[in-house]
Formats: C-alpha cells, structure tokens, sequence
C-alpha cells in the first residue's frame, strides 16, 4: 500500500474512532508511544498544551469529554501526501460548566509512520473556545 493511502486509512480509524465515542485507549491505540501531540493556545484550558505518550492522547480524550459534549462534527476534506495528512472539519461543541456553544471551523494535521499517528496538531479558533468557557 502506498505511504499516502496507509496515512489516510490510518487517520480514517482516528476520525471513525473518536466519531463513534471510542475508547480512550482505543483512540490511543493508532498512536506511537512517543507521539509529538500539540494543541496550541491557552494551556489553562485542560485540552490545550503538549502530551506526551498514547497515556496523554488517553488523557485528552477523557479531559475532553468530560468539560465539552459534542454537537456535530463534519469533516469537509481529508487529503494526504506521503506521511501526512490534513482534516479539516466543522465543529460544534457544548462546553458542560457554561452551556456555551463553540462553533468553530478546525484543521487536524497528523504524521503517520509505520502505522501509527506520531505526529499530531488541532487548529482551532481558541479565541472562541476562551470565549465559550468564560463565566462572564
């Protein structure tokens, strides 16, 4: 199989994955043990910031879903070339402590290799994810 379409399948399972509520450790599973995993913007926001390891990936997915319940999620576009690949999706997710919406447009950039993710960034528009968890 060539490079482009093993890196396409192998985000296909992440995006299927964390679409149908996966496991934690499922997720996890698609990643190597020493994953660069970055979400920039405000690190006081639990999902934001660097993890390390599949243990983080865990970790993000838990934190995740236990602040924010999602709404919808539409990936628009997943393309791939060689080891790497782009989703870009539309997101709409509820933050639990505010019951405010963050409607959002995001960009996923992964780096496969040997059948695991080990790279991985999410583009969002963190000025609206402060916006939606402030209590003012």
């Amino acid at each position: 199989m060539q490079a482009a379409e093993n890196t396409k399948k192998v985000v296909a399972q992440f995006l299927e994955r964390v679409g149908a509520g996966a496991d934690p450790a499922a997720i996890a599973s698609l990643f190597s043990e020493d994953v660069d995993w970055l979400v920039p913007g405000d690190e006081r926001i639990a999902w934001i910031g660097r993890k390390l390891g599949r243990s983080g990936v865990a970790d993000f997915v838990r934190d995740l879903r236990q602040l924010t319940t999602p709404i919808r999620a539409t990936v628009r576009t997943l393309v791939s070339e060689g080891e790497n690949a782009v989703a870009l999706l539309d997101l709409e997710t509820r933050v639990n402590s505010t019951g405010k919406v963050i409607c959002t447009e995001a960009a996923f950039a992964f780096t496969v290799r040997n059948d695991l993710i080990v790279r991985f960034r999410l583009f969002e528009d963190s000025y609206a994810v402060a916006q939606a968890l402030s209590t003012q």
